[in-house]
């Protein structure tokens, strides 16, 4: 039990000081020119929307890269010149002349159904969902509104736009963690959760251990699962949570590695998963 309580304490810990970090440009993308029009969401906060409602059933990076498509395709990016588009327009953007998305026809109607309600329910300004410091829970719920968008999306994009956006809310009680494969893995090897453990076992977990704001622990998961804790060959002595997690532990006994310090440990960068 005191190994699972600093386990916690050192992913809210790490979580927290991103939390609290001042706003950088994020890389959503490997595509510069994507990663800005994404950034921009004073001008164009519809293109975060829109990259969360494709982000299903393909790699994220392929799905946040379809708004630029769009603007390539389009020459802008407006809500103005999207509400322009029929239902066939954007299927037709969608697949022609090379998919955007696995499933064009699917997500090409959530596609234009998003724009619709971006325009029929927020004048065209997407930043309405977050304007006024609502609560976590409302903004969660108004991204669920949108065809196509489950819990875990509406969680991470209430997650996406409170941590790196730096938006402001008036709780993060609803913000919970994203059960992709990097963060269940981790849960399971820490002994946060069992290996087999389901969906909703990962998201009350993380709410029985920081109820206050669940989320905080996903981006922490998520960068020891994409960097280090990977499936098969786990990079066990880079990790700073080597003292505590017991696969680490099991690891080490069978190689005769020395655990690290966490103090001296290296992050390391981002790989593709």
């Amino acid at each position: 039990m005191m190994n699972k309580q600093i386990i916690r304490e050192r992913l809210v810990a790490h979580g927290a000081k991103l939390f609290k970090s001042p706003r950088e440009f994020i890389r959503f993308t490997k595509d510069n020119d994507a990663n800005k029009l994404l950034n921009n969401i004073e001008e164009h906060p519809h293109a975060f929307i829109l990259a969360c409602v494709m982000d299903r059933q393909i790699k994220a990076e392929r799905a946040w890269l379809i708004p630029y498509r769009f603007q390539e395709k389009l020459g802008d990016f407006s809500i103005e010149t999207l509400l322009t588009q029929s239902q066939e327009d954007i299927h037709k953007l969608m697949a022609e002349p090379k998919s955007l998305h696995r499933f064009v026809d699917k997500m090409a109607g959530f596609f234009f159904l998003a724009v619709q309600r971006i325009d029929g329910n927020y004048g065209g300004n997407a930043s309405l969902i977050w304007k006024d410091t609502p609560s976590s829970a409302t903004v969660v719920y108004r991204f669920l509104e949108f065809d196509g968008v489950g819990p875990k999306i509406a969680s991470m994009a209430a997650n996406i736009l409170a941590r790196e956006f730096k938006i402001p809310f008036a709780d993060y009680f609803s913000i919970d963690i994203s059960a992709d494969i990097h963060v269940r893995r981790v849960f399971g090897r820490l002994g946060l959760t069992p290996l087999d453990a389901t969906v909703e076992q990962l998201i009350f977990r993380a709410r029985a251990l920081h109820p206050e704001f669940p989320g905080m622990m996903d981006y922490p998961a998520w960068e020891i699962g994409r960097n280090w804790c990977k499936s098969r060959k786990p990079y066990c002595s880079n990790c700073y949570m080597n003292d505590m997690c017991p696969n680490a532990t099991y690891e080490r006994k069978n190689s005769g590695q020395p655990a690290a310090s966490p103090d001296t440990r290296s992050r390391g960068t981002l790989e593709n998963s």
